[in-house]
């Protein structure tokens, strides 16, 4: 079983390695990030948010060779998409700060802003692009426990993750000539906050569905063989950790069949209702991503060992292959 780190703690050792007593998992953002070396370097915040009308997901990123900024929206009612996507050489123009919750992160790029403020009662984003406009908050309750992770492929190679799901959010959502309010009761935000060295071919599965009180977060293939899972169950706020990895059955003909994630303490089906599938290949650089946004239905098991039913949670699970 991992260690559950409660202390403050450096990811790294002075010459870039991975600091082998920061390898654990943690109930706060409890790891800075202090990645050394050039090239292999990973760092994002990724927001998804979900709304009874709208899917928003938020990518600022930085590759070191590569800023990244990345805003989509689907309209659930029509399933009319928005997408606006850019890149800036070097990481021009995005900031990533190097603890998960504190300070500024910010990506601009072609005309457009992802903007994420980041203070201890919470999270406020603004972004902006033709056609968009996002201004909301996302409340931190001093209660709210989040996954955090450090995956280790080797001492070179590793991977600290953030999960934080189930965050009410509220404020507004301009899509071209329509403004929609986002209300807390019925809104929530998902964070994926990322800083790793990582190799370069990675492929992975990653299931998040949230819905008032309930949330499940599920992950698999990246984590295989390093003896820790991102895996997780999120009852009122509170974490119920998931060491075992859970087994991913889906059809890669039909991504709109329903997929089964199962495992020692977990029975999840998910259904989706749209997909999202982009791939992109330059040279020795690729992306192949299917996201498919849907609901959840199934169980899972808390620490204590009773089982809590997650039928009604809405979110996504995506297959992700990436040469990066």
């Amino acid at each position: 079983m991992a260690q559950e780190i409660v202390e403050p703690a450096d990811l790294c050792l002075p010459r870039g390695h991975v600091d082998p007593d920061a390898v654990g998992w943690t109930r706060h953002p409890l790891h800075r990030a202090n990645l050394r070396g050039w090239g292999r370097r990973k760092r994002w915040e990724y927001w998804g948010i979900v709304t009874p009308r709208h899917i928003i997901g938020l990518t600022a990123a930085s590759l070191d060779y590569a800023g990244i900024l990345g805003i989509y929206v689907l309209d659930r009612a029509t399933g009319q998409e928005y997408e606006k996507n850019a890149a800036t050489p070097l990481g021009r123009g995005v900031l990533m700060p190097s603890t998960s919750g504190v300070g500024l992160a910010r990506a601009s790029a072609d005309g457009a802003v992802i903007a994420i403020d980041q203070r201890s009662s919470g999270s406020a984003i603004h972004a902006a692009a033709p056609g968009f406009q996002l201004d909301v908050e996302i409340p931190l309750a001093e209660t709210h426990e989040s996954m955090g992770v450090v995956v280790p492929w080797s001492a070179r190679r590793f991977q600290y993750t953030v999960k934080d799901l189930g965050r009410p959010v509220r404020g507004t959502l301009r899509l071209h000539d329509e403004t929609f309010d986002i209300d807390p009761g019925e809104s929530f935000g998902v964070l994926d906050h990322g800083r790793g060295k990582w190799p370069y071919s990675m492929a992975w599965n990653w299931a998040a569905g949230s819905a008032p009180g309930r949330a499940i977060q599920l992950g698999g293939r990246w984590t295989d063989g390093t003896g820790m899972t991102e895996n997780a169950l999120f009852v009122d706020g509170v974490l119920h950790k998931i060491d075992e990895p859970v087994e991913w059955q889906y059809d890669r003909s039909n991504w709109l069949a329903p997929w089964r994630i199962t495992g020692p303490r977990v029975d999840v089906t998910f259904e989706p209702f749209h997909l999202r599938a982009t791939r992109t290949w330059l040279w020795v650089l690729g992306n192949d991503t299917h996201q498919c946004f849907g609901t959840f239905s199934g169980r899972a098991q808390t620490d204590d060992g009773g089982w809590v039913e997650l039928t009604g949670l809405t979110g996504w699970a995506e297959d992700v292959r990436n040469r990066w």
